[in-house]
């Protein structure tokens, strides 16, 4: 077997603390979801148990972290918003904003990933990752809409499930990133 080869394989092994880590902020990301206010879109702290799941364990880390969280609902687990679980939850009306999640946390690995965790670069990354959720949330959003009642258009839509969590979600994100720089030190991985 070749250096690099070796090299690469060990690249991606997580060691017993990294998988502990994952699955407590893939807990935490369930437990966010739980406090909900019920709209047609429920406002949670999902999005702030992500934001601080890639702050605090990293790109890579964050992103295996919400597949878990993404992973435990899909399977039954009652982890989605208002105690929601399953593949119907998932293909559901506001199943690609969980999906979606995914896309924000992949988007922070890549740009932390080439830039680094420098303030400005989390923030912008967080930023890019939650326009990406938003951008494939809403489009999900209006497929499964109009299959199951009539077509909305694009403003609708976004009226609906992006415009009133802009300011929440920014105000999670600020939150997540202040408890990154004051906690993150004690993540040790």
């Amino acid at each position: 077997m070749s250096e690099t080869k070796v090299v690469k394989e060990q690249k991606f092994k997580l060691s017993v603390k990294e998988m502990v880590y994952i699955a407590m902020f893939a807990v935490i990301i369930a437990v966010c979801s739980w406090i909900s206010i019920p709209t047609t879109v429920p406002f949670t702290l999902q999005t702030f148990g992500v934001f601080c799941a890639v702050g605090m364990l990293g790109g890579k880390r964050g992103t295996l972290s919400v597949l878990v969280y993404i992973l435990l609902g899909a399977v039954g687990i009652p982890v989605f918003a208002g105690f929601s679980h399953g593949i119907g939850a998932l293909l559901g009306a506001t199943g690609g904003y969980i999906i979606g999640f995914l896309f924000l946390a992949m988007a922070y690995w890549l740009l932390t990933s080439l830039f680094g965790e420098k303030l400005p670069v989390m923030a912008a990354a967080m930023v890019l990752g939650l326009i990406l959720c938003y951008a494939f949330g809403t489009v999900w959003f209006m497929i499964v809409y109009t299959r199951n009642n009539e077509a909305i258009g694009l403003w609708t839509a976004l009226t609906w499930c992006v415009f009133p969590f802009i300011i929440p979600d920014l105000l999670k994100m600020a939150l997540a990133i202040l408890l990154t720089k004051r906690l993150g030190k004690y993540v040790k991985l």
